[in-house]
């Protein structure tokens, strides 16, 4: 089994899909790594030699950002709008979308389950 970077790699699928499982590579990255490497597109995970394996991290190491790194990265750049107190870091707070989406309706994802509030019964006034 591949482990590239802390991550293991499923063995079954071709590479340059299975380099996708690591956070901060999409399918564009994953040829240029692959490419820039000399590998094989359609060669499966688990026929990687590890001097192709070393190569990977190597360049992965040396071009890009990826993992705990990439996540600390955007992590930090949250809290920096949320202390700026700038709107989308406002949104971030309050937990909301902060990209523009209409919020009446839908965007559940950002809001959590629905709460419902009951109505109020009138007292009768005589």
């Amino acid at each position: 089994m591949a482990r590239i970077l802390g991550i293991d790699l499923p063995k079954d699928k071709r590479i340059e899909i299975a380099l996708q499982y690591i956070f901060g590579i999409g399918p564009t990255i994953a040829k240029k790594i692959l490419a820039a490497t000399s590998i094989d597109l359609n060669k499966h995970a688990k026929d990687l030699t590890e001097e192709e394996i070393a190569k990977i991290v190597a360049f992965i190491q040396k071009n890009h950002v990826v993992e705990g790194d990439l996540r600390r990265e955007v992590n930090q750049n949250i809290r920096q709008h949320m202390d700026m107190g700038s709107y989308r870091g406002l949104r971030h707070r309050k937990g909301l979308p902060c990209r523009g989406q209409r919020t009446r309706t839908n965007s559940r994802t950002r809001k959590g389950r629905k709460q419902t509030v009951g109505g109020m019964k009138k007292k009768d006034v005589k």
